[in-house]
């Protein structure tokens, strides 16, 4: 029925019958031939986002390409918006445990730059659902926020995974820096990210004075970086409410951090 009534529409403005007839099939998109990504990992790292019309923008801009049995790669961004526009539930599978949502930046591309590009063009969120087949017997799906809770509690902020990042050094220091990017991109563009998280990754990361002392003797822009992706959320208002005395203490770490990085 829809792609009936999609095929009539375009033919119904002067598009070739045959054409109309492909358009309106297109249900397979992805990256243009021979690229990789979403293009949003360099639009939020640089900064260059003001709001959900950026990022879905920059989504569909990369995303836009159809894929048939006939065509392999057609530049198709008005089904493509089409498509995202009907779209009521953005699904995310992961088939094995050897990573998480917040340690790849793919999974707040991908899942979700789908879910605010959804939201730019309807005005609504749609729901959204991880997908956990790790064990094909045993399938889970989980609500995206809940997911989010459940990851941040198990590993981002879990001491024991903290001790052991720390035990390497720059590349430990390095990691937890992308933890909070790909945190922060979640937020960015699915909003599933609670106030109370925020503040548990500025105590766990940021003030706890052996953590602090650990990136700042390993990884000083690790550090800064954290700081100021943090306060990043507060000028933005992702973090809503974050307390006035843990602002004060992110601005003194990171202009510390930025001192000290000048004086090497």
């Amino acid at each position: 029925r829809h792609v009936q009534r999609e095929e009539q529409a375009l033919a119904s403005r002067g598009v070739d019958r045959d054409r109309a007839a492909r358009q309106a099939r297109y249900r397979v998109f992805g990256s243009k031939p021979g690229s990789y990504g979403a293009g949003l990992l360099n639009l939020i790292d640089e900064r260059n986002w003001k709001s959900d019309a950026d990022l879905a923008e920059v989504y569909i801009n990369w995303g836009s390409y159809a894929y048939t049995a006939r065509e392999h790669g057609v530049a198709a961004a008005e089904p493509f918006r089409r498509r995202l526009s009907q779209v009521a539930v953005a699904v995310q599978n992961q088939d094995n445990r050897e990573h998480d949502i917040f340690d790849s930046d793919d999974y707040f591309q991908f899942h979700g730059g789908m879910i605010a590009a959804i939201r730019a063009l309807t005005g609504e969120n749609p729901a959204a659902y991880f997908g956990d087949t790790s064990n094909p017997e045993h399938v889970r799906v989980r609500d995206l926020a809940d997911e989010a809770r459940r990851v941040f509690r198990s590993r981002v902020v879990n001491p024991k995974w903290i001790a052991s990042v720390m035990r390497h050094g720059y590349k430990g220091a390095f990691e937890m820096a992308a933890t909070v990017d790909y945190l922060f991109g979640y937020e960015a563009t699915a909003q599933v990210i609670d106030d109370w998280m925020f503040e548990g990754l500025g105590r766990a990361y940021l003030l706890d004075p052996d953590v602090q002392q650990f990136l700042q003797e390993k990884n000083p822009w690790a550090l800064r970086s954290m700081a100021e992706r943090l306060l990043e959320a507060v000028d933005r208002g992702m973090w809503e409410q974050p307390s006035p005395e843990i602002v004060e203490s992110l601005k003194e770490i990171y202009l510390r951090s930025e001192s000290v990085l000048e004086s090497r």
